[in-house]
């Protein structure tokens, strides 16, 4: 079994998709939102400068290796 993300540009496609999973060749599920992600997109919408995901991620490790390396 292979899972792939799929992006509909085409709202036709769609009905594609719904036909094959009728025939039971594909199963779609939804791919849950993380809790991060979704605070960051709320908190995107009201700030003037947005820092992206890579460098929250680099911030987070900074100060995780600060606090966690050798003393």
């Amino acid at each position: 079994m292979e899972a792939l993300k799929i992006e509909i540009l085409n709202p036709k496609a769609l009905q594609l998709i719904k036909g094959m999973e009728n025939l039971k060749l594909i199963k779609v599920t939804d791919e849950p939102v993380s809790a991060l992600k979704s605070y960051l997109k709320k908190m995107r919408q009201n700030a003037s400068s947005v820092p992206d995901l890579e460098e929250i991620t680099k911030i987070v490790e900074d100060v995780r290796a600060k606090r966690y390396g050798k003393k």
